[in-house]
């Protein structure tokens, strides 16, 4: 399947691939169509985090080689972890990039501004960050520290930082292509992208269906480093904050007999995980390291809005926490054969039972 190289001119041009998880039956149709897929009663809960402006380019102290650093999530005070890659930028497939040198704590960075030939320094503000510590699994996951804090910490970091893009795009991304519609705090490395063909059009066609929509943050990570140990680590811990609100609405739905559909395996993720790891849904913020996985029964979530994925992807594999592998490989091939398109610019897929 061909992946989707630039961002869409309207939300609305986005297909919808709807997989009936019981009969195997598949329908052609467009996001537009979502409020109709779904019946009254029914609740869809989106992830609200905004994506940052993650990847930093930066250079050692008396070293002339520029590095990447990617924000794997929200930044704590002047804390944040991030993962670090070699020479090149976005355009360079990122398992193909060499390494970067091995870093240890106590290591400075000097971050750089986007420039037309490329990185260039900051002369409004010299940003550093030093690096904290480094992951024991792996020399490219590192804690850094901002030399700075609040309002001048978030000018530096939206001057300087740009989205985390692949080479399969075809042109350097703006900030704001790669928010939702209804994005909130910027917690996310990279778009909460099963929430991105959501027009408010959309959500408002499910309001009049009947259909009640809530939301959660959820800090979304990184994808893909192009590191083999690195990525088997992958997605590591991450943050959610789920309001009360959502939880209340949940219970209603369950109380009129309506299906709890997330949009977006990150949504997943914040409710299988607090009821796995913390007994129940509880509100206010909390750090999940839930896996999905084929053997994986979720007990809030009874449907799945998701993006195309490719089956040799990580990502496709999570899915089968909603549905046997050999329907979705069904679903995948007559995707493809349809000329679907994939990843965070890409068509969607509905999974769920009539």
């Amino acid at each position: 399947m061909h992946p989707a190289i630039h961002p869409r001119d309207t939300r609305d041009d986005t297909r919808l691939l709807t997989v009936d998880r019981d009969s195997g039956a598949l329908r052609d149709l467009a996001i537009t169509d979502l409020a109709q897929q779904l019946r009254p009663g029914d609740l869809l809960i989106v992830n609200d985090a905004a994506t940052l402006p993650g990847s930093l380019r930066a250079r050692r102290q008396g070293h002339s080689e520029s590095l990447e650093l990617r924000l794997t999530g929200p930044i704590d005070e002047q804390l944040a972890t991030a993962a670090l890659l070699g020479a090149g930028d976005w355009q360079s497939p990122t398992e193909h990039r060499p390494a970067p040198p091995v870093l240890v704590p106590g290591d400075r960075l000097l971050l750089l501004a986007p420039g037309p030939e490329g990185p260039v320094p900051d002369d409004m503000s010299q940003t550093t960050v030093t690096i904290e510590a480094v992951d024991p699994r792996t020399p490219r996951l590192l804690t850094i520290r901002f030399d700075r804090a609040g309002a001048s910490l978030w000018s530096a970091l939206y001057r300087l930082g740009r989205p985390v893009q692949y080479s399969y795009l075809r042109a350097p991304l703006e900030l704001w292509a790669v928010q939702t519609a209804f994005a909130g705090r910027p917690w996310a490395a990279e778009m909460p992208s099963a929430g991105r063909p959501l027009a408010w059009s959309t959500l408002l066609a499910l309001r009049q269906r009947g259909v009640e929509v809530a939301s959660l943050t959820h800090a979304a990570g990184l994808s893909s480093t192009g590191d083999p140990t690195l990525d088997a680590l992958l997605p590591l811990p991450e943050r959610y904050d789920l309001p009360a609100a959502t939880i209340a609405a949940i219970a209603r739905a369950r109380a009129r007999g309506g299906r709890v559909v997330a949009a977006g395996t990150t949504v997943v993720r914040a409710l299988e995980g607090c009821v796995a790891e913390r007994g129940g849904l509880l509100a206010g913020p909390g750090v999940t390291a839930l896996r999905l996985h084929a053997g994986f029964v979720p007990r809030v979530v009874d449907g799945l809005l998701t993006g195309m994925h490719d089956p040799s992807e990580s990502h496709f594999h999570l899915l089968r926490a909603f549905a046997r592998e050999p329907l979705l490989l069904a679903a995948w091939r007559h995707a493809d054969a349809s000329g679907y398109r994939q990843h965070e610019f890409g068509d969607a897929t509905l999974l769920i039972s009539a």
